[in-house]
């Protein structure tokens, strides 16, 4: 009888020590179930954050950031060079990759299934509001385009098929009454549409992006610019049904232009995929906010990333992971 308690003793024993996992990120409740211990590891061997253009503010930033989650967690964080939103929001629906940049209009369209979107989005989740995506119209000086209206009966390029960038050109045009058949459109992307203007083969071209855009700065140090106004009063009218469009001044002397210029903006969107664990979301969201300086240092577009009140004006539902840090800020 005493060897076989011995024998119950050491087996209870053995089964205690087996219910922490050895990593210690987890233990077994009463229940027999797995509940899940937050730590300071990211789980996920591979992040991959999917951006834009190769000159574009996603993929400086992206680039940025993935340095410091790759270094600051030790795994594997890479950007994606994409065509931007819609492929980007369509890549994380694959789970093809973690994170992203999007713009608001596109992510927008994504949840309801809307324009390029077959059916709605479901597995993406929001982790900030970032800076404005600022839309750049751009035209040779001496083509006498000055206003959107001015576009018509134009060869303009209107950023990759699908992007962010033709999603709201083809949105603000349509609210000047404007449409693809007006144009002759070019699909071409920040560096194509800045090459087409240099060589005259197009008129003008829309480059929505944060300021200041490496493409536009280059532009406007190498020939003659101007950048098309939209009026505000139009913008507002097209707010009612697009409510992520905002009025937005280029600052005066941003590209050498002497005078602010009027024109629209859409926020941008830093999104996760919704499947990923909260507390793997969680640490990305708090290394994201951590490294603003470092941020900022690489492209000044995030000089605009707000704060503390980075959740207004969500546009997908907020990631438990990004909820709870935002909690832990009040």
């Amino acid at each position: 009888m005493l060897f076989s308690s011995l024998a119950l003793a050491a087996f209870l024993v053995g089964c205690g020590d087996s219910s922490t996992t050895q990593n210690g990120s987890g233990s077994t409740n009463e229940a027999g179930t797995q509940t899940e211990t937050a730590t300071d590891k990211v789980s996920l061997n591979l992040v991959t954050i999917g951006t834009g253009g190769a000159s574009g503010p996603y993929n400086i930033l992206g680039t940025t950031l993935a340095d410091i989650y790759s270094s600051d967690f030790g795994i594997n964080s890479r950007t994606q060079t994409t065509g931007a939103s819609v492929e980007n929001i369509n890549l994380m629906e694959q789970g093809k990759i973690e994170m992203s940049f999007v713009m608001s209009d596109a992510l927008s369209q994504a949840l309801a299934g809307e324009v390029s979107f077959k059916e709605p989005i479901k597995n993406v989740s929001q982790i900030a509001t970032l800076y404005p995506n600022v839309v750049q119209i751009i035209a040779k000086k001496d083509s006498g385009i000055k206003t959107i209206e001015d576009l018509k009966g134009k060869r303009v390029a209107v950023g990759d098929q699908n992007s962010g960038v033709e999603v709201n050109a083809r949105t603000l045009l349509a609210g000047h009454g404007i449409t693809y058949d007006d144009l002759q459109v070019d699909y071409l992307g920040y560096a194509e549409a800045a090459d087409g203007l240099n060589a005259g083969t197009i008129d003008a071209a829309f480059l929505t992006s944060g300021l200041p855009n490496a493409s536009v700065l280059e532009l406007s140090e190498t020939m003659g610019i101007t950048l098309v106004s939209v009026e505000p009063a139009n913008i507002e009218e097209i707010a009612k049904e697009h409510p992520y469009f905002i009025s937005y001044e280029v600052p005066a002397g941003t590209y050498g232009n002497e005078e602010p210029i009027k024109t629209a903006a859409v926020p941008n969107a830093l999104v996760v995929r919704s499947d990923m664990s909260e507390n793997d979301v969680y640490l990305l969201t708090k290394k994201f906010f951590e490294s603003q300086d470092k941020l900022v240092n690489s492209h000044q577009a995030a000089t605009e990333i707000p704060a503390l009140n980075a959740q207004d004006g969500f546009i997908a539902p907020i990631h438990p992971g990004a909820q709870k840090y935002f909690d832990e800020q009040k």
